[in-house]
């Protein structure tokens, strides 16, 4: 089946009109106004760049009229934010998990109450898990759509009006991403519940190896490294368990560890506080032991030493 310019052209007119119902401004910084994207009736998911303060905040609606709006929690290692809204008449938006590479999309922004405003782009390359100044990024897309002024916070959506991820231009100068809706939504949940995100450690300095044939075969899967333990401290999680020294760690509540950064997102969100299935080869052979995850205490600081430490 082929389709024609106008008939492509109105279904991203009707996508743009669609998505915007959900589309808001967000007044949360001194200079230009930003978007954000309506999570719940009373909840706006924006980008935590530019929420400069967490009272007083002004929310305008597509319909024009202004909400007031107060900081329900920030995560600045993803660069989301929540804002609660003090009344429920936001439209919640829909939203999709299927994008793909080559696929085209809608940025789209409200950083005026002239009205919504479009930009269109091609998914170029779904990416991650990589490391930023803020922290770590499970999983994002880059997209070369044109990232106008306070289009941050704005949905990514597909040809239907869904939305395929929030984007953001926080992590760096030409740095022009989305986040996948999946994460955003369920960070949003997290932050809405608790104000921020719960990050866990195990206590155990670590270094990538390499998994030899027999460790792989072992597994029963194909997994090319793991992490090495090499020291487990006192007090931790780890220190509390039946984790040693010389254990291969390969694996947490079922994902497998590839490298430290896979690590660190194991180790977010539900896991936190509840004891958790650590896999791991010892002599070879795949153990699962059981390990109470706890939140990383704030001061803690990791990369030092032998290795990394989580």
């Amino acid at each position: 089946m082929t389709i024609s310019m106008e008939e492509l052209s109105n279904n991203f007119a009707g996508a743009t009109e669609k998505a915007a119902l959900s589309t808001v401004l967000v007044n949360a910084r001194r200079r230009m106004p930003a978007s954000g994207i309506a999570f719940a009736a009373d909840l706006v998911l924006t980008a935590n760049h530019i929420v400069e303060s967490d009272d007083n905040l002004q929310v305008i609606l597509p319909d024009g009229s202004s909400v007031v709006a107060s900081l329900a929690g920030r995560d600045p290692g993803s660069d989301l934010a929540v804002l609660k809204l003090e009344k429920a008449l936001a439209t919640p938006a829909e939203t999709s998990t299927q994008a793909r590479v080559g696929q085209l999309a809608l940025a789209l922004g409200r950083p005026s109450t002239s009205g919504i405003e479009a930009s269109l782009g091609v998914i170029s390359a779904i990416s991650g898990p990589t490391r930023t100044s803020l922290g770590l990024l499970d999983r994002f897309f880059r997209i070369d759509a044109t990232p106008y002024p306070g289009f941050s916070g704005g949905p990514l959506v597909d040809a239907v009006g869904r939305v395929l991820g929030i984007n953001t231009s926080g992590f760096g100068p030409g740095m022009f991403i989305s986040i996948p809706a999946d994460i955003a939504w369920k960070t949003a949940d997290e932050l809405a519940r608790h104000g921020s995100i719960k990050r866990g450690y195990l206590g155990v300095r670590s270094q990538a190896v390499e998994l030899p044939a027999a460790a792989q075969q072992a597994l029963q899967r194909q997994q090319a490294s793991g992490l090495l333990l090499v020291g487990i401290d006192v007090d931790t999680p780890a220190g509390r368990s039946e984790l040693m020294v010389g254990d291969i760690l390969v694996g947490v509540a079922g994902h497998p560890i590839a490298d430290h950064d896979a690590l660190f997102v194991a180790l977010s969100g539900d896991v936190v506080g509840r004891s958790t299935p650590v896999d791991v080869l010892r002599g070879g052979q795949p153990i699962s032991i059981a390990v109470t995850i706890e939140a990383r205490p704030a001061e803690r600081r990791h990369g030092h030493g032998h290795g990394h430490q989580r």
